[in-house]
C-alpha cells in the first residue's frame, strides 16, 4: 500500500477566511446603523471556560460586535442567571446570548438553554433551534458541527452521496453533526460506545467524524483507505502535548484528508459562533 500525503486542511486558515468576510458584513451593517451585540454569562471561573470566553471576546473584537460580558459569582442562583437572561431576552440591543457551560453543579443546564430565547440562541442548543435543524426550517446551528461542514466545503470535499459516519450523539455535536451531513446528502451513519464492531461500521466511512472524547481512540484498523477524518476530540496528553480522538500518525496516511489537532476543528467553533451572531440580525427582523 503506497503512503500517500493527505490533504491536511487547516480550520486555522479557514476560520480566518470566515472571520474576514464576517468582519466586512459586520462593517456593512454598521454602514446602516446596525450594531451586533452578544451577551456572554459565565457562571464560577473555570480556568478553561475563562480560556474560551476570552477566545470569544476577542473574536467579538476583530469581527466588529460588541460584547457585553456578565461574570457571575460560582453561587449564583439558578433563579438569579434565569433572571439576567430575561432581562436580555427583552433587551432590543441585544442579538445574541450565550451561556458558557459546564455550569456549577446546583444549576440545570436544560432549563437555562431553554429560558434563551430561541432567536438569541446563537449557540444552536434551544430545542427549536435542534428541531428546526431536523425539519429543515431556519435556525441557528449548533457551531462545532456547523464549522465542520464548512471545513469540508471550503476544503472541496463533496458530501453528496457518500458514506458518513458520526462516532459519538451528543447534543451538541453528533446528532447535528449527522443531521447536517443528511442535509447535504450524505448517507449517514450514527455510531457510539455501544456499537457493535464498530471497526466494520468506521471503515466503510467516506467521512469519519470523530466526536468519541477518547485519546487517540481512532487507530488505523477503523479507516478506510483513501476517507477523509474529521477529528472533534481535544485532550491533553500526559507530556501535556494536545491530542484529538484520532491517532494522527497512524492514521493520517491513509487518508485523502485529515483535520489535526489542535489548528484542525477548534477554530472553526468560534467562526461559526461568530457567524450565527451576524445571523441573528436577520432571524430577528
Amino acid at each position: 500500500m503506497g503512503k500517500r500525503m493527505p490533504q491536511i486542511i487547516d480550520g486555522k486558515a479557514i476560520s480566518a477566511q470566515i472571520k474576514d468576510e464576517l468582519k466586512e458584513k459586520a462593517a456593512a451593517m454598521k454602514e446602516e446603523g446596525i450594531e451586533v451585540t452578544l451577551a456572554v454569562i459565565q457562571v464560577g471561573n473555570d480556568p478553561a471556560s475563562s480560556v474560551y470566553v476570552g477566545n470569544k471576546k476577542r473574536a467579538c473584537e476583530y469581527i466588529g460586535i460588541r460584547s457585553l460580558a456578565y461574570e457571575l459569582a460560582e453561587e449564583t442562583t439558578e433563579e438569579e442567571l434565569l433572571t439576567l437572561i430575561a432581562r436580555l431576552n427583552d433587551r432590543k440591543d441585544v442579538n445574541g446570548i450565550l451561556v458558557q457551560l459546564p455550569l456549577p453543579a446546583h444549576i440545570c443546564e436544560d432549563k437555562v438553554i431553554g429560558a434563551i430565547h430561541p432567536a438569541k440562541d446563537v449557540d444552536g442548543f434551544h430545542p427549536r433551534n435542534v428541531g428546526a435543524l431536523c425539519i429543515g426550517q431556519p435556525g441557528f446551528v449548533s457551531c462545532t458541527p456547523a464549522g465542520i461542514i464548512q471545513l469540508l466545503k471550503r476544503s472541496g470535499i463533496e458530501i453528496a452521496g457518500k458514506e458518513c459516519v458520526v462516532i459519538g450523539r451528543s447534543n451538541i455535536v453528533g446528532k447535528p453533526m449527522a443531521l447536517l451531513l443528511l442535509r447535504e446528502n450524505g448517507t449517514v451513519t450514527v455510531a457510539h460506545s455501544r456499537t457493535e464492531d464498530l471497526m466494520a461500521v468506521t471503515k466503510r466511512a467516506d467521512i469519519l467524524v470523530a466526536a468519541v472524547g477518547r485519546p487517540r481512540m481512532i487507530t488505523k484498523e477503523y479507516i478506510k483507505e483513501g476517507a477523509v477524518v474529521i477529528d472533534v476530540g481535544i485532550h491533553r496528553s500526559e507530556g501535556g502535548k494536545l491530542c484529538g480522538d484520532v491517532d494522527y500518525e497512524e492514521v493520517a496516511p491513509l487518508c485523502s484528508a485529515i483535520t489535526p489537532v489542535p489548528g484542525g476543528v477548534g477554530p472553526m467553533t468560534i467562526a461559526m459562533l461568530m457567524h450565527n451572531c451576524v445571523e441573528s440580525v436577520k432571524l430577528q427582523e
